[in-house]
């Protein structure tokens, strides 16, 4: 019974900590990206996937690698914050996020997403 409480615990706490970056990445960015994804915008979709999966790699990682729920969350947060720095500094060096995820550009779009998946795992190996 201990094993499937811990891995509730877990699940739920992995899944509140996705949701509180989902929120704070999509308040943090000038665009709406739900908005943009339901009118089928791909580069919205790519850039958006890529910040939650390379958010997820460093949450795979904490949980592997934390000794405790704290710590778990602790690290977490630090990647949420370093997940919002390399996008701050992906926008301001090329200039232009806003514009080209607005118009679609699918490539920009994947651009982001791959940024945010290589930060997440380096995150994810920097807890290892």
């Amino acid at each position: 019974m201990y094993a499937v409480a811990n891995y509730l615990i877990h699940l739920v706490l992995a899944a509140v900590l996705l949701a509180v970056f989902f929120r704070a990445y999509t308040w943090m960015t000038p665009y709406d990206e739900v908005a943009l994804i339901r009118e089928g915008n791909h580069a919205a979709a790519l850039s958006l996937g890529g910040a939650l999966l390379g958010f997820s790699l460093t949450i795979a990682s904490g949980l592997l690698h934390t000794p405790n729920y704290q710590a778990f969350a602790a690290w977490a947060f630090g990647a949420m914050i370093v997940q919002a720095l390399a996008y701050a500094v992906t926008t301001r060096t090329l200039k232009m996020a806003k514009d080209q995820i607005e118009s679609g550009n699918s490539a920009f779009g994947g651009l982001l997403g791959a940024i945010s998946l290589a930060i997440g795992g380096i995150n994810a190996a920097c807890i290892s």
